[in-house]
């Protein structure tokens, strides 16, 4: 692992479904049949990294950021954020939007370090029983809209 970290060079592509086995053994893959996006994974010497869902709605929307623990604060998820926003321009759109708790400091700083800003929405407070892929969550949170303009 210590040349991964030493690199910090990542191949991030669109999940396969020859590949999703693997990366359900290390990460969530919570939204994996929710039908309205697609996973992007990075990748490094044949390891799973982290993962996004970018859901393509109107706006486009950024859900479940996940980077393996051993991975974290390398910048593993800047570059799925920035691959996500990629994505989200080949696919012709102008603007992208994410949701995230009030209460998760360290991913509202990530966002914003990316350029997402506060996108003048209500704070939407979700509580309720969530049914994913990965099994039942009960959900209280309060959720916090951020959007960015994308450009070129």
């Amino acid at each position: 692992m210590a040349d991964i970290e030493e690199e910090h060079t990542w191949d991030i592509r669109s999940l396969t479904p020859e590949e999703v086995g693997v990366v359900a053994d290390v990460l969530g893959l919570a939204r994996l049949y929710q039908g309205d996006g697609a996973y992007l994974v990075a990748w490094a010497g044949g390891a799973p990294l982290g993962h996004m869902h970018l859901a393509f709605t109107e706006p486009p929307e950024l859900q479940d950021l996940e980077v393996r623990e051993s991975h974290r604060r390398l910048g593993v998820a800047t570059a799925l954020v920035e691959a996500a926003e990629g994505e989200a321009r080949a696919h012709g759109f102008h603007e992208i939007r994410l949701e995230v708790s009030v209460f998760n400091v360290a991913a509202q700083a990530l966002y914003r370090e990316c350029g997402y800003v506060d996108a003048q929405l209500p704070i939407r407070r979700v509580r309720e029983r969530i049914a994913l892929r990965t099994g039942t969550i009960d959900v209280d949170d309060s959720l916090l809209a951020l959007t960015k303009w994308l450009h070129g």
